[in-house]
């Protein structure tokens, strides 16, 4: 077994452990909407599940070098709302397109030819395509990691105010996941899909 001491290789060396390790991982698509009005979209795959009570999801989007944060995390900030749908097979393409680079007047959904769709508590957008979507009001964003001066990056999270889930998802209060056939993460280029499913029955 390998023992390494992450203070003692690069930011980049320690990146490359973390996301090979921790696989696979969902996928939260988050569309924000800046002051001037352009609806942005990005998908990050270091995003969980905070509470049930009240439903709470943390998404931490990385600044970029230099410490400046990326579109996703200072629309969320400036505005207090986002949307985080869940990736799946059907428009994981579009969702791939999202990640490009693009200046905050340009959006990403237009670029993606996804389908902006009005939310009901929320004034940010989702996209039509996503079978998942959850409507978030902020409730902290907190700078972690790098320095003072530069954070590493910017921990959202969110509310869940409105949840809208696809008719064909949806069972008796819980999500068909073979329905849903979610897509997740990997490292570098390489996605998953659900596979085999088991189950163990938990201790009491």
């Amino acid at each position: 077994m390998r023992s390494i001491d992450p203070t003692s290789q690069s930011v980049q060396d320690n990146y490359k452990l973390l996301i090979g390790s921790i696989v696979p991982r969902p996928i939260a698509f988050v569309t924000t909407q800046s002051i001037e009005g352009v609806l942005n979209a990005a998908p990050f795959s270091f995003f969980n599940i905070v509470t049930a009570n009240p439903p709470m999801v943390a998404v931490s989007v990385q600044r970029k070098p230099g410490g400046e944060q990326k579109d996703t995390a200072r629309n969320a900030v400036a505005v207090g709302e986002f949307v985080v749908h869940i990736s799946d097979e059907s428009y994981i393409e579009a969702i791939n397109v999202t990640a490009a680079n693009l200046p905050p007047e340009e959006s990403e959904v237009a670029l993606a030819g996804l389908t902006a769709i009005a939310s009901e508590s929320v004034g940010v957008p989702g996209v039509a395509e996503a079978r998942i979507r959850m409507e978030c009001v902020l409730e902290q964003s907190l700078p972690l990691g790098g320095s003072a001066e530069a954070p590493a990056c910017d921990l959202l999270i969110g509310r869940v105010v409105r949840f809208h889930v696809d008719d064909a998802l949806y069972e008796n209060g819980r999500i068909n996941a073979e329905a849903l056939k979610p897509v997740s993460r990997l490292a570098g280029n390489d996605y998953a899909k659900l596979g085999e499913q088991f189950s163990i029955e938990r201790p009491v």
